[in-house]
């Protein structure tokens, strides 16, 4: 009865069989191990955030360019605050609010965007606490220019005048009549009781849609597997029924209609022919 098992169709079913099984697995195996290395990754990220704010600050252009080392490191400027612009769309603690972002004016002719802290509800520059005046030196954890789009930064155009979606280069150089650095600082401590803005892991390192991509990949490759097998047994079956069906006489004529062609009307089994 299984002797169709070594019919060259059924030797590519179980070739293919066992070489998708591995394969599968493997893959499974490796989406598995780069969603828990993107896990990895976010927890360093955080535990460095907490481990650098307790480091001295230093220089920023020592900081400069802002890299996964360099980013969310203690960073400190001196200048005067000059132009100010809201960033709309920002959570804190499960509530929305935005960002205070006032530029600094350095000595090197670039001015930082310094986060001086963050408000609830929508962008109102009446509530907004006056900028400092005169030299300020600040003091803040060190970040790379937002990419608008991503990471829970907003991408809509269309603001008012003095707001911003997001903090970086390209988007404030459009904004200001100065250089503006490719980086930015979010205070220690917010100013005139604004809350401080916590320091974010760096680009890559944490629990984004494509460390979540990982899982759901990992999850595809182990249904395939499954989805593999089950085709297996159910083609399996499938042969063991008509073999069955043969051995019992059970197969269906192949032209469909009870007759064997050019044969005459089928005789019933047992039934004598009568005499002509």
């Amino acid at each position: 009865m299984y002797r169709f098992l070594l019919t060259p169709r059924w030797w590519g079913i179980n070739v293919f069989l066992l070489l998708a099984i591995p394969f599968c697995i493997f893959m499974g195996s490796w989406q598995l191990g780069r969603f828990e290395d993107r896990v990895d990754d976010h927890r360093d990220a955080e535990e460095r955030i907490a481990s650098d704010q307790q480091e001295a600050a230093r220089p920023l252009d020592d900081l400069l360019p802002v890299t996964k080392a360099t980013s969310g490191k203690q960073a400190t400027a001196s200048g005067r605050y000059d132009t100010q612009l809201l960033v709309p769309d920002r959570t804190l603690d499960g509530e929305d609010g935005y960002y205070v972002l006032t530029l600094l004016r350095t000595g090197t002719g670039r001015a930082l965007p310094v986060v001086r802290g963050w408000l609830p509800g929508d962008p109102d520059p009446a509530r907004v606490p006056p900028v400092p005046a005169g030299e300020v030196t600040v003091t803040g954890a060190l970040q790379a220019s937002e990419t608008p789009g991503s990471n829970g930064v907003s991408a809509r155009g269309g603001l008012p005048e003095g707001q911003t979606s997001a903090i970086s280069a390209a988007s404030l150089v459009n904004l200001v009549p100065y250089d503006v650095y490719d980086a930015w600082v979010t205070l220690n401590r917010g100013d005139t009781g604004m809350k401080p803005v916590p320091a974010s892991a760096p680009s890559g390192t944490g629990l984004d849609l494509k460390a979540f991509q990982n899982l759901g990949y990992t999850a595809e490759w182990f249904a395939f597997v499954g989805f593999v097998i089950f085709m297996w047994f159910r083609l399996l079956r499938r042969e063991l029924e008509l073999a069955r069906d043969a051995e019992l006489g059970l197969v269906p004529d192949e032209h469909g209609d009870g007759e064997d062609a050019g044969d005459g009307p089928r005789q019933p089994t047992g039934v004598s022919s009568p005499v002509q």
